[in-house]
């Protein structure tokens, strides 16, 4: 084989491997194993997707049913989004993906025990003062509102991917920032939010300011979690996904467990369990499935940040936008007035503009690597097994 002609097939490999997720690393496989490949990684792509969105759907309508039928504990609505991860414990015995095939599972230079402390306990910190927020705005927000403005998340985990991970700018992902965060903007002037909770307005701009502060530390927390798996761990499987969910979570919940106690709030936990208007069963009922709710959404973030990358994992988070709103319509009355259906209209058509700015990477990637194939297949049988050897 020429040497002009090895060198061009080592470059179009090279290509197809960076246009393609972690799985397509080999672009001189055959069509049937890389078809294989590629269902194997949409198939994870949706079994997280699966999990974020019917996790943050469950556990943001818990979290508003346990305010509205009588719950008064910040500190234990705050608890619920962070307790649930032993739950995530059975998943190291049973789930199909904590062991990927990659043909780089480890890389060299992996962290020391003492970063790795380091890292999950400043993240489980910053994780229990961000949840807090959260809970804030859920108790002093219709969940409508309070889930819209969480939208704007995105543009935040935007602006710090860009910085710490180098994400790149298209003009869809552009526009899709830009709508989702003008979709939350809009909810400022949003009058009847207050009247259809019958709170103050002081108490509506705290939840506003708590939430908007919520999903900025939550854009911060996504990419960071990115660059960690990438700079920092420089790991390729399932475990390290799962470690960053449970070690982070151990320590929020110990931390909130602090505050729920110092607070004096835990005196009250038996009174308001005995005044729940659903009775006792539901009021722990509510609580529980809160838990696993939030920690099915992890597992699904997480993942997809893995996969793919903190962005993507927030746009998907978005997706979820159009059920709770009208969800909360049916369940607790809130206003859906015609604000809220323009922000709700800004926020889908920022999701489909970022959506179909990553079908336009796919469809790249794919031509790469039928490109790297068509070159592959013109070569002899002595110059293929020269390129594989």
């Amino acid at each position: 084989m020429g040497e002009d002609q090895e060198v061009q097939l080592q470059i179009t490999g090279e290509e197809a491997e960076e246009r393609t997720p972690p799985e397509h690393s080999n672009a001189a496989n055959q069509p049937k194993v890389l078809l294989q490949q590629n269902f194997s990684w949409w198939l994870k792509i949706a079994i997280f997707t699966f999990f974020l969105l019917s996790g943050q759907t469950m556990a943001t309508i818990l979290g508003r049913l346990y305010f509205d039928k009588g719950g008064n504990s910040k500190w234990m609505a705050t608890f619920v989004q962070t307790a649930g991860f032993p739950f995530i414990l059975v998943l190291y015995f049973t789930s199909p993906l904590k062991n990927p095939t990659t043909n780089n599972t480890i890389k060299p230079n992996s962290p020391s025990k003492l970063i790795r402390l380091l890292i999950y306990t400043t993240f489980g910190i910053f994780l229990a003062a961000n949840c807090m927020l959260y809970s804030l705005g859920l108790l002093y927000l219709p969940v409508s509102t309070y889930t819209l403005i969480c939208a704007s998340q995105l543009g935040f985990n935007a602006l710090f991917s860009f910085f710490l991970n180098a994400q790149k700018f298209t003009p869809f992902i552009i526009n899709s920032v830009f709508l989702l965060t003008i979709s939350s903007t809009l909810l400022v002037f949003n009058k009847d939010s207050t009247d259809s909770k019958k709170i103050s307005k002081g108490k509506f701009v705290i939840g506003f300011i708590c939430t908007l502060g919520a999903s900025a530390g939550y854009g911060l927390i996504l990419s960071l979690v990115q660059f960690c798996f990438r700079k920092v761990f420089k790991q390729e499987n399932f475990k390290v996904v799962l470690d960053m969910i449970i070690y982070p979570s151990m320590v929020a919940t110990a931390a909130i467990l602090v505050g729920l106690f110092a607070s004096g709030e835990w005196k009250t936990l038996k009174r308001e369990m005995e005044e729940f208007e659903l009775g006792h069963v539901s009021y722990l009922m509510t609580l529980i499935w809160t838990a696993i709710g939030w920690q099915a959404f992890n597992i699904g973030c997480t993942g997809l940040i893995f996969e793919v990358s903190s962005l993507f994992s927030n746009i998907i988070s978005t997706l979820g936008l159009p059920i709770v709103p009208v969800l909360a319509v049916f369940i607790f009355h809130d206003k859906m007035n015609g604000l809220k259906v323009i922000a709700m209209v800004l926020a889908i058509w920022g999701f489909v503009s970022y959506v179909y700015q990553h079908y336009l990477d796919y469809l790249k990637s794919k031509a790469g690597i039928n490109n790297a194939h068509e070159k592959f297949s013109n070569f002899s049988s002595a110059e293929r097994k020269l390129i594989h050897e």
